[in-house]
Formats: structure tokens, C-alpha cells, sequence
């Protein structure tokens, strides 16, 4: 199959190889959450509700110094073709769950927040591509949402090498064609990677090109991210005006 049409250089979908899906993003979604955010990466949807910081409450895993995050990911049974039931738990939940968790710890400022947990459940509503980055983007919202001091704004986005040609972004169709793909996640205004994920092999130059479209990608949703952290806080003040 010809993922990139080699006469006008569209992809099957019809965006350019360096063109991201459109992005929407909303908070407050979750009513009884301290935080939540909705959202959605072309087709890719998922929601995000963060509770705390609170009280422990495994007292075994209280510390001292930092708050303790929990991340809980898991996919709605209607969010993809598949019928099958996904068991809560399942390997691969636990081990995004945990990249996601990890993730989200290199910004927030746990050591304002001692001796207490912050958890943070991400459910996949549809999924068609980008899942994981996707959850990523939803969490960094509802973090700010529920006013958890961050260091900066943590994104992901991912990138692919198919058709000999870097992609931006993969759908579903593109990340089951079997080519290499990175996910990555950064704290942009602090030019850091925070994860850095890669299913293949790729030669150096090619791997440099991909993870650059990648962290372009990041930047992009970080723009956006604040546009809508911005919007929400002009929201607010117009509410408490009148």
C-alpha cells in the first residue's frame, strides 16, 4: 500500500507528511474531578480526571519529601473495531500507565506537595492512532485544570518513517503499517525530552529527522494547550465579573 502518494505527496488521509491531525481540547469535563480534560487527535479521543493532592491513602506509600502520582490508563470496550473485552490491568495498560506516570513526574512540582497523592485516570473513548500521546496531552489539561504547580507543560506527539518519508502525527492505518515510529514527550519552554519511545530500528540521520518532526509536533500542541488554558482563564474572569 502507497502511504504517501508518490505524485502529489498526500498522505491516505489527505494531510501533508509534516501536517498534524486537527487538535481540540476542553477541561472541566469531569464534574466531580479537582481536574479533567477532554482531548482529541483527529479521530484519537480520550479523557483525563486528576484527583488530589490528597491524603494518602496507603499510608505504606506515603513520602516524606514528594507527592506520590498514580496513573491508571485504560480503553473504553466500544474504542476501537475490536469487540473483544480488554481486561482491566492487562499488560499493556500497566506498562503505558506506568511511561505515562513517569512522564507527568518530570513536571510536576511533587516537593511543593509532601505527603500527599495525586492520581490521575486517562480513559481511551476512541482510538485510531497517537493513543498514548494523545492521554498525555489530556493529563498535562486536566493537571492545570486541578491547579497542580507544573514546571512547564509536558506534550507528546509522535512521528513515523514510512514511503521513505518522515510523518507526523500516525494514525491508526499508518502506526499498523509496520515502519518505524517515535513517540516523544517535552517540556517545550524547557527544550527537555521526557520520553522518548521507538518501535524500530532507524538508521541516525533518518532517526534525527523523525524525532525533530516529533518534537516540532510537541511545540505545536503546546501552543495550542495554552491557547486553551488562556481561554478558560478569560472564561473564569468574565464569570466572577458579573
Amino acid at each position: 500500500m502507497e502511504y504517501v502518494n508518490p505524485l502529489t505527496g498526500f498522505r491516505l488521509d489527505g494531510r501533508r507528511p509534516n501536517e498534524m491531525r486537527q487538535i481540540r481540547g476542553e477541561i472541566g469535563v469531569v464534574a466531580k474531578a479537582d481536574g479533567s480534560a477532554l482531548f482529541e487527535m483527529g479521530n484519537t479521543k480520550v479523557i483525563a480526571a486528576v484527583y488530589g493532592p490528597r491524603e494518602v491513602q496507603n499510608k505504606g506509600q506515603q513520602m516524606d519529601g514528594q507527592a506520590l502520582v498514580r496513573c491508571e490508563y485504560s480503553m473504553a470496550n466500544f474504542s476501537t473495531g475490536d469487540r473483544a473485552r480488554k481486561s482491566k490491568g492487562d499488560r499493556r495498560s500497566t506498562e503505558i500507565s506506568l511511561v505515562i506516570r513517569q512522564t507527568m513526574e518530570a513536571s510536576i512540582l511533587t516537593h511543593l506537595m509532601p505527603r500527599s497523592q495525586i492520581d490521575i485516570f486517562l480513559q481511551v473513548l476512541q482510538a485510531d492512532g497517537g493513543t498514548r500521546s494523545a492521554c498525555i496531552n489530556a493529563a498535562t489539561l486536566a493537571l492545570a485544570d486541578a491547579g497542580i504547580p507544573m514546571r512547564d507543560l509536558v506534550t507528546s506527539c509522535s512521528a513515523g518513517y514510512l514511503c521513505s518519508t518522515p510523518l507526523l502525527d500516525l494514525n491508526y492505518v499508518e502506526d499498523s503499517a509496520g515502519g518505524p515510529d517515535v513517540t516523544v514527550g517535552t517540556l517545550v519552554k524547557m527544550d527537555k525530552v521526557t520520553l522518548l519511545q521507538m518501535d524500530a530500528k532507524l538508521p541516525i540521520e533518518m532517526f534525527t529527522d523523525v524525532l525533530q518532526l516529533a518534537i516540532e509536533g510537541c511545540k505545536a500542541i503546546a501552543n495550542y494547550i495554552q491557547e486553551v488554558l488562556l481561554e478558560n482563564t478569560k472564561k473564569l474572569e468574565c464569570m466572577r465579573g458579573s
